[in-house]
């Protein structure tokens, strides 16, 4: 079964970055799921992936795909020392605003706040973006994912004294630097091969 996509005028963008469940459709056609083998299955890890266009369409690499997926899981699900979940999900958040792809911020903002319970924090950040000011900690964890996001190579000592001085340990600024990085990649290939939409029902 072939990934139905919206002919131009059908797909409702939405108009604001939000922690709601949001569609995206691909520009380009994503591997049928009848063609998907078990290579395809153990590049996709998780095996439900294959409901994503998005991850089907990235099947189409599966060596690529897998090596993907497995840094993806480590950087974020890999919690047995380092930053709490809630705060790699944070990083990513902010690198997502920054570059303005409402889908990865709209999936990360909603993890931010199941792990940290700080929904009216995590939507501060939506709508008013990173110069938003939340507390010590959160916002050394933003200006530092926000100087990777805009310019990698200005990241420097300003962004670390900022961490540092805000309590993280180097495991933890070593799993922020990972989790906004990932996330600076990570939304600029989503941007180019499709767009959000908001699901019918909403």
């Amino acid at each position: 079964m072939s990934a139905v996509i919206p002919a131009p005028g059908e797909l409702v963008a939405p108009t604001r970055f939000t922690q709601d469940t949001l569609d995206w459709v691909p520009w380009v056609e994503p591997l049928p799921i009848e063609e998907v083998t078990e290579h395809h299955y153990e590049a996709l890890v998780q095996r439900s992936r294959v409901k994503n266009p998005y991850f089907r369409l990235l099947a189409r690499d599966p060596d690529i795909l897998r090596e993907r997926t497995k840094a993806d899981l480590d950087i974020f699900l890999n919690t047995d020392a380092g930053l709490p979940r809630a705060e790699r999900e944070l990083a990513a958040t902010a690198a997502s605003r920054v570059n303005g792809c409402v889908y990865c911020a709209s999936v990360h903002s909603a993890f931010t706040t199941q792990q940290s319970g700080r929904r009216e924090d995590v939507q501060r950040i939506l709508d008013e973006g990173v110069s938003a000011r939340i507390d010590q900690r959160w916002d050394a964890i933003i200006d530092a994912s926000v100087a990777l996001t805009q310019t990698p190579s200005a990241f420097g000592a300003a962004e670390l004294a900022g961490l540092d001085a805000a309590g993280l340990d180097d495991l933890e600024v070593l799993d922020a630097i990972l989790a906004a990085s990932f996330f600076n990649w990570a939304n600029r290939l989503m941007l180019s091969i499709g767009e959000p939409g908001v699901p019918p029902s909403a």
